[in-house]
Order: C-alpha cells, then sequence, then structure tokens
C-alpha cells in the first residue's frame, strides 16, 4: 500500500482559556481508542491539540491542558477539525465566549479542512469565523437563542444531540461531544468499529430520547416565590389533572390575571405553554421506555385523546407519537 495512504487521519483541536476541558478530552479519547482497535493496516487518528501559545492553558474546570503546538504550527489541511468552547456563568445565564485567536484561525483552515466539527459552544466560536452560514446547526440549549440571534444567516435547531450538514457536524452541551465523535468514526470506519468504542467506554451507540436534552422544569427560570415553586412541582406530579389558567389560579388563591402575569414574570412562559412542554416530555418518557397504548398516555399525561397528543407533537417535533416510538423505544421495555 502507498505510504500516503497509512498517515493517520489528522483532528487539529483549537483550544483557548477557560475552554471545556471535556470538549477536548472527550472526543481525544474516542479517537485514540478507535486507532488502538483499527486493523494494522488501517491509518487511525492523530489528535493535534493547539493554541496560540505552547504550554499551560486553563481550562473552565481548572484542570490545565499542557499544549505544545500553536495555531501557526497548524496551518495545514486537517482532515477534521473539531472546535470545543467555553461557557461562563453570568447572572443571566450561561454566556459563550469567543476567542479571537481561533477564530482568526477558524477562518483560513476552516474551508480547507475536510470537515468541520463543533462541540457545545464551539458552534458559536465557528459561527463567528463564517463557517456555519446557511447551515442548519445545534448547540448547547441555553445558549441557542443566543447563537440565533447573533448569526441570522445560520439555522438553530436546539433539540438534536448533533446535526450534521454537509461537511459540518455540531453537537450540543457537553457530553454529546461524544455521541458526536462516535458518529464521525462510524462515518470513517463504520458502525461496528463506533458500536466496539461505546461498549468498552459504556456509551450508547445512539442516545436513547436522542432529541431530549433538558427536563422541561430546567429549561425555564425558578424564580424567587416559594408559592410558585410548589406549584411548579405540583403540576409535574399532576399532569393529568385540570391544569387550565382558573383551576391553577385557585390554587394559590389568585386572580386568573395575576396568576398569569406573576407566572410568566416568575419563569419566562405561560401557564398553558409550561403545562403543554411539561405533558410533551411526560408523553415522550412513555413512549421511549413503555409499550403503553396510546390512548392511555394521552389520558395519563393529560392531553385527553389521541388526536390532541398527536397534533402536540406535529407542533413541536414535527413528528407522530407512533414514529417517534418507533425511532426512540429503548429497553428494557416496562409494560406495567
Amino acid at each position: 500500500m502507498d505510504d500516503a495512504l497509512r498517515l493517520p487521519h489528522l483532528v487539529v483541536i483549537p483550544v483557548f482559556a477557560g475552554v471545556n476541558a471535556l470538549d477536548v478530552t472527550g472526543p481525544a479519547e474516542v479517537f485514540a481508542l478507535a486507532g488502538r482497535l483499527l486493523a494494522p493496516d488501517r491509518p487511525g487518528y492523530e489528535v493535534r491539540v493547539c493554541a496560540e501559545r505552547s504550554g499551560p492553558v486553563d481550562t473552565f474546570s481548572g484542570v490545565p491542558l499542557y499544549v505544545t503546538a500553536t495555531l501557526d504550527e497548524s496551518r495545514v489541511r486537517p482532515d477534521t477539525v473539531l472546535v470545543p468552547g467555553r461557557v461562563d456563568l453570568g447572572p443571566d445565564g450561561p454566556v459563550p465566549q469567543v476567542d479571537p485567536a481561533v477564530v482568526a484561525w477558524l477562518r483560513e483552515a476552516g474551508p480547507r479542512a475536510g470537515r468541520v466539527a463543533s462541540v457545545c459552544a464551539g458552534a458559536h466560536v465557528a459561527a463567528a469565523a463564517g463557517l456555519l452560514d446557511g447551515h442548519r446547526v445545534t448547540t448547547h440549549w441555553a445558549t441557542a437563542e443566543r447563537l440565533a440571534a447573533d448569526h441570522p444567516a445560520v439555522e438553530v435547531d436546539a433539540d438534536p444531540v448533533f446535526i450534521r450538514s454537509g461537511r459540518l457536524w455540531t453537537s450540543a452541551g457537553l457530553t454529546t461531544a461524544m455521541d458526536l465523535t462516535l458518529a464521525l468514526v462510524a462515518e470513517d470506519h463504520g458502525d461496528d468499529l463506533a458500536l466496539k468504542i461505546a461498549r468498552i467506554m459504556v456509551m450508547y451507540l445512539q442516545r436513547p430520547g436522542g432529541q431530549s436534552q433538558f427536563s422541561v422544569p430546567l429549561a425555564h427560570r425558578t424564580g424567587g416565590r416559594a408559592d410558585l415553586r410548589g406549584l411548579r412541582r405540583w403540576i409535574g406530579e399532576h399532569l393529568d389533572a385540570d391544569l387550565s389558567v382558573p383551576a391553577l389560579a385557585a390554587r394559590l388563591a389568585m386572580s386568573e390575571r395575576h396568576f398569569a402575569r406573576v407566572f410568566r414574570a416568575e419563569t419566562g412562559t405561560t401557564p398553558g405553554a409550561y403545562v403543554e412542554e411539561l405533558r410533551l416530555e411526560s408523553a415522550r418518557r412513555l413512549l421511549e421506555r413503555t409499550v403503553h397504548p396510546l390512548p392511555g398516555i394521552a389520558r395519563a399525561c393529560g392531553f385527553g385523546s389521541v388526536e390532541t397528543l398527536h397534533r402536540v407533537f406535529r407542533d413541536h417535533l414535527s413528528t407522530t407519537p407512533g414514529d417517534y416510538r418507533r425511532r426512540f423505544r429503548v429497553g428494557p421495555v416496562d409494560t406495567h
């Protein structure tokens, strides 16, 4: 075989101060294990971590990465560029950070690379370099609105674990870096190798629930009112009850108008939208984990009818409950 064909697949990961360490080390471990499992006559991966300057790079966790290659030294044609992210915790939630030196390097190296992948808030870095324009992408759910607002030419979908759009790959929050890297290995060497890696690393080859990244209660502000926090817990435990605004307002001895105003101020959403999201999340869990028939799931989650269940799935997920179950149901199956 020609020696050129034996060259390892070059993965370049540009890092910067405050980067999420898992965005870097997680994919590196997957690529390294792939190389160990490949037959001797098949090239593995060379992972090159580079930064503006060589030496230690502080990460979000405080555990430093020691980098030996600089961005200037990495002006090659990588087979894969993997862009990690950094998120700072501000008073209003996570704030993605963009490193100018990495953005400048990406503008030059990105178009030459065989493929470009971003992890979590790394999508903000890739977008700043103009690499995501015209593509459907994902990122961490907490920064998705910011990404869409800052880059109108990018189509942002906050739900999937990862998305491929041509030679561009983007993944959601933190641990999904591993899911994305398994998919990259599968593209290079097939599903059998990816499955071996998943078994050794005790991972799902395809994460169950796929699109579910976060719980509805965690996606909305907690607020400072103890009575509303208690009500939200009660709602989650009584999805088949009357959860209309009049009924919920009566539980807190408020007028309907005052309750709706306070609920939105505390959570950032309306009572009706919050209840529907919770019911949808519960229905998704039941479809993923049980074989309960659709009428029973509709009643248990408070939708009342299969027709309403279908409408909500169509409006929120652009699919049907049956199709969702076929795609995402995982075992062991609970039939009780």
